[in-house]
């Protein structure tokens, strides 16, 4: 499951079903949730905000209905594919990536070299 921070302010006019919508599309507008990331389950989400489940639902079944997420039973509540731009979830994994080869202790050359062979070998089998 994906670590999503959603902030609830029970002061602003707009209503908490609609914060919590705006807030999760504006994460898969900006690549921070990528297709297939899980979503809290409704009721989890709500015990965290201290809002009623039926509140998260109703957040959720809107993105849903934009086609910004897809609920699946045994799967939960997943970002749907097809709502991002290649670049800003390409960008994503790239920066993940980059994380990873610093973490294993790779120079920028290496890393390169990494990617480099990646693209000639898909560039074969396509």
């Amino acid at each position: 499951m994906h670590d999503v921070r959603i902030v609830v302010d029970l002061q602003a006019a707009e209503p908490p079903f609609e914060q919590v919508r705006a807030q999760i599309a504006g994460l898969i507008g900006s690549g921070s949730l990528l297709p297939g990331d899980r979503l809290p389950t409704v009721r989890a989400m709500a015990a965290d905000l201290g809002l009623a489940v039926n509140t998260v639902a109703r957040a959720y079944k809107e993105l849903e209905a934009a086609g910004l997420v897809q609920t699946r039973r045994r799967a939960g509540t997943t970002v749907a594919s097809g709502h991002h731009q290649a670049d800003v979830a390409v960008s994503s994994f790239a920066t993940k990536f980059a994380v990873l080869a610093r973490e294993a202790g790779m120079d920028d050359a290496a890393a390169i070299d990494l990617v480099r062979n990646a693209l000639r070998s898909t560039a074969r089998e396509a």
